[in-house]
Protein backbone atom coordinates (compact mmCIF):
# COMPACT_ATOMS: atom_id res chain seq x y z
CA UNK A 1 0.00 0.00 0.00
CA UNK A 2 1.38 3.69 -0.85
CA UNK A 3 1.98 5.68 1.96
CA UNK A 4 0.31 9.13 1.60
CA UNK A 5 2.10 12.03 1.19
CA UNK A 6 1.59 15.75 1.99
CA UNK A 7 3.59 18.42 0.88
CA UNK A 8 3.68 21.84 2.00
CA UNK A 9 5.32 24.51 -0.90
CA UNK A 10 5.76 27.87 0.49
CA UNK A 11 7.02 29.55 -2.30
CA UNK A 12 8.37 32.93 -1.56
CA UNK A 13 6.68 33.25 1.97
CA UNK A 14 7.81 33.44 5.67
CA UNK A 15 10.77 34.82 7.61
CA UNK A 16 12.90 32.46 9.66
CA UNK A 17 11.13 33.55 12.78
CA UNK A 18 7.74 32.78 10.89
CA UNK A 19 8.70 29.16 10.06
CA UNK A 20 10.44 28.76 13.41
CA UNK A 21 6.87 29.16 14.78
CA UNK A 22 4.94 27.55 12.04
CA UNK A 23 6.95 24.17 12.46
CA UNK A 24 6.58 24.30 16.20
CA UNK A 25 3.22 24.71 15.93
CA UNK A 26 2.48 22.56 13.15
CA UNK A 27 4.40 19.45 15.21
CA UNK A 28 2.30 19.82 18.19
CA UNK A 29 -0.93 19.88 16.22
CA UNK A 30 -0.11 17.14 13.78
CA UNK A 31 -1.39 13.24 14.28
CA UNK A 32 0.85 12.41 10.83
CA UNK A 33 1.72 8.66 11.81
CA UNK A 34 0.36 7.14 8.75
CA UNK A 35 1.31 9.87 6.54
CA UNK A 36 4.65 11.38 5.47
CA UNK A 37 4.65 15.13 5.37
CA UNK A 38 7.07 17.26 3.78
CA UNK A 39 8.29 21.06 4.14
CA UNK A 40 9.47 23.05 1.54
CA UNK A 41 10.49 26.75 2.46
CA UNK A 42 12.42 29.28 0.36
CA UNK A 43 16.21 28.19 0.43
CA UNK A 44 17.07 30.96 2.89
CA UNK A 45 15.45 28.82 5.61
CA UNK A 46 16.18 25.16 4.50
CA UNK A 47 19.04 24.93 7.33
CA UNK A 48 17.29 26.56 9.49
CA UNK A 49 13.26 24.22 8.93
CA UNK A 50 15.85 20.93 8.69
CA UNK A 51 16.62 21.09 12.17
CA UNK A 52 13.27 21.68 13.32
CA UNK A 53 11.40 19.03 10.67
CA UNK A 54 13.69 16.05 12.02
CA UNK A 55 12.55 17.00 15.58
CA UNK A 56 9.11 16.79 14.46
CA UNK A 57 9.18 14.31 12.29
CA UNK A 58 8.71 15.99 9.17
CA UNK A 59 10.56 15.54 5.76
CA UNK A 60 12.75 18.85 4.20
CA UNK A 61 12.16 19.53 0.70
CA UNK A 62 13.31 22.16 -1.76
CA UNK A 63 10.98 24.19 -4.26
CA UNK A 64 13.79 23.82 -7.08
CA UNK A 65 16.97 23.67 -8.58
CA UNK A 66 19.67 23.51 -10.94
CA UNK A 67 21.03 20.19 -12.87
CA UNK A 68 24.88 20.54 -12.55
CA UNK A 69 26.37 20.17 -9.42
CA UNK A 70 28.91 22.64 -9.77
CA UNK A 71 30.05 26.04 -11.72
CA UNK A 72 29.33 29.23 -13.02
CA UNK A 73 25.53 29.44 -12.32
CA UNK A 74 24.88 32.41 -10.83
CA UNK A 75 21.56 32.39 -8.73
CA UNK A 76 21.24 28.76 -8.77
CA UNK A 77 21.40 26.28 -6.43
CA UNK A 78 22.85 23.17 -6.78
CA UNK A 79 21.19 19.65 -6.47
CA UNK A 80 24.70 18.31 -4.19
CA UNK A 81 24.57 21.56 -2.10
CA UNK A 82 20.70 20.56 -1.03
CA UNK A 83 21.78 17.20 -0.79
CA UNK A 84 24.59 18.35 2.09
CA UNK A 85 22.06 20.20 4.04
CA UNK A 86 19.60 17.60 4.50
CA UNK A 87 16.90 18.07 1.43
CA UNK A 88 15.12 14.72 0.82
CA UNK A 89 12.67 15.91 -2.07
CA UNK A 90 13.08 18.49 -4.82
CA UNK A 91 9.99 20.24 -6.47
CA UNK A 92 10.74 20.39 -10.70
CA UNK A 93 8.87 21.64 -13.05
CA UNK A 94 6.33 23.74 -10.75
CA UNK A 95 3.68 25.65 -13.37
CA UNK A 96 5.35 28.70 -12.02
CA UNK A 97 8.41 27.74 -12.76
CA UNK A 98 7.36 26.75 -16.41
CA UNK A 99 4.84 29.86 -16.84
CA UNK A 100 7.16 32.57 -15.22
CA UNK A 101 11.06 31.64 -15.67
CA UNK A 102 10.19 29.47 -18.81
CA UNK A 103 11.38 26.23 -18.03
CA UNK A 104 10.84 23.68 -20.70
CA UNK A 105 10.09 19.94 -20.24
CA UNK A 106 13.57 18.98 -21.18
CA UNK A 107 14.97 21.17 -18.55
CA UNK A 108 12.31 19.54 -15.84
CA UNK A 109 13.74 16.10 -16.89
CA UNK A 110 17.44 17.02 -16.53
CA UNK A 111 16.49 18.52 -12.91
CA UNK A 112 15.06 14.65 -12.35
CA UNK A 113 18.16 13.08 -12.93
CA UNK A 114 19.88 15.32 -11.23
CA UNK A 115 17.65 14.62 -8.16
CA UNK A 116 17.97 11.17 -8.42
CA UNK A 117 22.15 11.38 -8.68
CA UNK A 118 22.37 13.22 -5.77
CA UNK A 119 19.86 10.85 -4.18
CA UNK A 120 16.88 13.14 -3.57
CA UNK A 121 13.67 12.24 -4.12
CA UNK A 122 11.71 14.38 -7.02
CA UNK A 123 8.08 15.39 -6.98
CA UNK A 124 7.45 16.34 -10.73
CA UNK A 125 4.85 18.85 -11.46
CA UNK A 126 2.58 18.41 -14.36
CA UNK A 127 -1.01 20.25 -15.34
CA UNK A 128 -2.81 21.91 -18.05
CA UNK A 129 -4.12 25.63 -18.62
CA UNK A 130 -7.64 26.14 -18.51
CA UNK A 131 -7.50 26.88 -22.69
CA UNK A 132 -5.68 23.32 -22.64
CA UNK A 133 -8.59 21.94 -20.70
CA UNK A 134 -11.53 23.51 -22.56
CA UNK A 135 -10.02 22.36 -25.79
CA UNK A 136 -9.75 18.65 -24.24
CA UNK A 137 -5.86 18.68 -24.46
CA UNK A 138 -5.54 17.66 -21.00
CA UNK A 139 -4.42 14.18 -21.72
CA UNK A 140 -2.05 15.04 -24.30
CA UNK A 141 -0.19 17.69 -22.20
CA UNK A 142 0.32 15.92 -19.35
CA UNK A 143 1.06 12.80 -21.08
CA UNK A 144 3.98 14.82 -22.56
CA UNK A 145 5.40 16.23 -19.82
CA UNK A 146 5.51 12.55 -17.87
CA UNK A 147 6.92 11.33 -21.08
CA UNK A 148 9.52 13.64 -21.77
CA UNK A 149 10.41 14.01 -17.76
CA UNK A 150 10.32 9.81 -17.03
CA UNK A 151 12.29 9.08 -20.27
CA UNK A 152 15.76 7.24 -19.58
CA UNK A 153 15.27 6.76 -16.13
CA UNK A 154 15.73 3.04 -14.25
CA UNK A 155 12.41 1.67 -12.82
CA UNK A 156 13.85 1.60 -9.16
CA UNK A 157 13.86 5.25 -10.06
CA UNK A 158 10.31 5.72 -11.44
CA UNK A 159 9.04 3.68 -7.99
CA UNK A 160 10.41 6.45 -5.85
CA UNK A 161 9.58 9.42 -7.28
CA UNK A 162 6.31 11.23 -7.04
CA UNK A 163 3.80 13.00 -9.52
CA UNK A 164 2.28 16.01 -8.35
CA UNK A 165 -0.81 16.50 -10.76
CA UNK A 166 -1.79 20.40 -10.89
CA UNK A 167 -4.04 21.91 -13.28
CA UNK A 168 -2.66 25.63 -13.57
CA UNK A 169 -6.04 26.59 -13.74
CA UNK A 170 -6.71 25.48 -10.03
CA UNK A 171 -3.37 27.08 -8.43
CA UNK A 172 -4.06 29.81 -5.93
CA UNK A 173 -7.31 30.88 -7.52
CA UNK A 174 -9.82 29.33 -5.33
CA UNK A 175 -10.90 26.88 -7.99
CA UNK A 176 -10.53 23.42 -7.91
CA UNK A 177 -11.17 20.48 -9.74
CA UNK A 178 -13.81 17.82 -8.75
CA UNK A 179 -12.23 14.81 -6.93
CA UNK A 180 -13.56 12.39 -9.98
CA UNK A 181 -11.75 14.66 -12.65
CA UNK A 182 -8.66 14.35 -10.82
CA UNK A 183 -9.03 10.88 -9.98
CA UNK A 184 -9.13 10.11 -14.00
CA UNK A 185 -6.10 12.17 -15.03
CA UNK A 186 -4.01 10.21 -11.99
CA UNK A 187 -5.38 6.92 -13.25
CA UNK A 188 -4.00 8.50 -17.04
CA UNK A 189 -0.95 9.18 -15.42
CA UNK A 190 -0.73 5.56 -14.27
CA UNK A 191 -1.65 3.72 -17.06
CA UNK A 192 0.94 5.60 -19.50
CA UNK A 193 3.60 5.02 -16.21
CA UNK A 194 2.98 1.32 -17.26
CA UNK A 195 3.16 1.20 -20.57
CA UNK A 196 6.50 3.07 -20.52
CA UNK A 197 7.64 0.78 -17.53
CA UNK A 198 5.30 -1.99 -16.20
CA UNK A 199 2.31 -1.89 -14.25
CA UNK A 200 4.41 -3.09 -10.53
CA UNK A 201 6.39 0.04 -11.27
CA UNK A 202 3.40 2.01 -12.07
CA UNK A 203 1.45 0.60 -8.93
CA UNK A 204 4.03 1.68 -6.67
CA UNK A 205 4.46 5.57 -7.90
CA UNK A 206 2.71 8.09 -5.67
CA UNK A 207 0.44 10.60 -7.50
CA UNK A 208 -0.37 13.82 -5.26
CA UNK A 209 -2.95 16.39 -6.48
CA UNK A 210 -2.79 20.10 -5.96
CA UNK A 211 -4.37 23.14 -6.69
CA UNK A 212 -6.69 24.92 -3.98
CA UNK A 213 -6.74 22.11 -1.60
CA UNK A 214 -8.12 22.40 2.04
CA UNK A 215 -9.10 20.63 4.88
CA UNK A 216 -12.72 20.30 4.31
CA UNK A 217 -11.80 19.07 0.62
CA UNK A 218 -9.09 17.19 0.80
CA UNK A 219 -10.90 13.81 1.59
CA UNK A 220 -12.86 14.30 -1.42
CA UNK A 221 -9.60 13.96 -3.46
CA UNK A 222 -8.26 10.98 -1.30
CA UNK A 223 -10.93 9.11 -1.86
CA UNK A 224 -9.84 8.04 -5.20
CA UNK A 225 -8.30 5.75 -5.67
CA UNK A 226 -5.03 6.66 -7.42
CA UNK A 227 -4.20 10.12 -5.42
CA UNK A 228 -1.96 9.57 -2.43
CA UNK A 229 -1.87 12.72 -1.25
CA UNK A 230 -1.58 16.34 -1.81
CA UNK A 231 1.10 19.12 -2.67
CA UNK A 232 -0.36 22.59 -0.78
CA UNK A 233 0.41 25.77 -1.96
CA UNK A 234 -1.97 28.31 -0.07
CA UNK A 235 -3.23 26.39 2.62
CA UNK A 236 0.39 25.80 3.96
CA UNK A 237 1.02 28.83 5.25
CA UNK A 238 -1.28 27.96 7.84
CA UNK A 239 -0.14 25.98 10.37
CA UNK A 240 -3.74 25.08 11.91
CA UNK A 241 -4.99 24.82 7.96
CA UNK A 242 -2.28 22.80 7.03
CA UNK A 243 -2.29 20.58 9.97
CA UNK A 244 -6.01 19.85 9.01
CA UNK A 245 -5.49 18.69 5.93
CA UNK A 246 -2.86 16.19 7.46
CA UNK A 247 -4.72 14.89 10.34
CA UNK A 248 -7.87 14.49 7.91
CA UNK A 249 -5.82 11.71 5.75
CA UNK A 250 -4.20 10.36 8.76
CA UNK A 251 -7.40 10.30 10.21
CA UNK A 252 -9.33 8.09 7.14
CA UNK A 253 -6.36 6.10 6.86
CA UNK A 254 -6.73 5.19 10.36
CA UNK A 255 -10.44 3.85 10.09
Amino acid sequence: MRTPIIAANWKMHKTTAEAADFIGQLGSELKHDTVEVVICPPFPLLCRVNDVCREKGLRLGAQNMYWETAGAFTGEVSPMLLKDIGVQYVICGHSERRQLFGETDQQVARKVKAAFAAEIIPIICVGETLQQRQAEQTAAVVGEQITIALDGLDPSQVRRLVIAYEPVWAIGSGLAATGTDAGMVAQQIRKLIGEMYSLRTARDVRIQYGGSVKPNNILEFMSEPEIDGALVGGASLDATVFAGIVNAVSGARRE
